[in-house]
């Protein structure tokens, strides 16, 4: 964890010295821009291992643009910053693909925390799967490639998108509840924020359900959790 390094882009100086001062001193290195098309051709060029992305840019691009065009090429984790905490900016954050956000201002804690977590979860996503996929029905789950097909058509789904679905995929045809999901793929520091589970059950549905409004594959069990129900046992 020592030797990660994190790329920040934000153009407000005193906050780019905050977090870097934060982060330096817990052992990270650090990169920093406050241009969105910098920060693109950074992450390209440098390859960190983690990306913490402020909304508001200098230059033409703003931070949804940069998280789009930079999921084009990498799986980087990405933590978005806003200014407030609006539904619509997370919400867009997460379709753009990033990982987490935090609202301004934040604890140093709080940002650590974050980061490791994602880290964490970047580094066990990393390593061999000891079966070789899962299928559901018509769902088939490639555990090597991390590649997801729906019907024999390619589901592009994000980090987290597939992190969430790993989970209810290897639990078939039983609820699990809220806070266990949140927990396995977000980490013990979510386990109570429900709009990252709700955002991205319904992102999972848009592409997996050919009725995103009246789901039968990933099934809500109301003040409890949600269940991916498979006619067929996962091989």
């Amino acid at each position: 964890m020592a030797e990660a390094r994190i790329l920040v882009a934000d153009d407000e100086p005193k906050m780019v010295h905050l977090v870097t001062e934060v982060l330096t001193a817990s052992g990270f290195a650090v990169l920093s821009t406050a241009l969105g098309r910098e920060a693109i051709e950074m992450v390209a060029v440098e390859q960190p291992d983690l990306l913490i992305l402020d909304i508001g840019l200098a230059g033409k691009m703003d931070g949804f643009e940069v998280a789009q065009r930079v999921r084009e090429f990498s799986n980087i984790p990405i933590i978005m910053l806003t200014a407030k905490a609006r539904e619509s900016d997370l919400l867009q954050g997460f379709d753009a693909g990033t990982d987490d956000y935090l609202t301004k201002p934040f604890g140093a804690r709080e940002l650590l925390a974050r980061i490791r977590a994602l880290l964490n979860r970047s580094r066990l996503e990393s390593v061999t799967p000891s079966q070789a996929s899962i299928q559901c029905g018509p769902l088939r789950i490639d555990l090597a490639r991390r590649r997801v097909t729906m019907d024999g058509q390619l589901a592009s789904l994000t980090r987290t998108e597939y992190n969430l679905l790993h989970e209810l995929a290897t639990h078939p045809n039983r609820v699990m509840l809220h806070e266990e999901l949140l927990t396995r793929v977000w980490g013990v520091e979510y386990r109570n924020d429900l709009d990252y589970l709700r955002a991205y059950v319904r992102y999972l549905r848009r592409k997996l359900e050919p009725d995103p409004a009246n789901p039968q594959l990933i099934i809500t069990q109301v003040g409890v959790g949600y269940m991916l129900v498979c006619q067929e046992e996962h091989t």
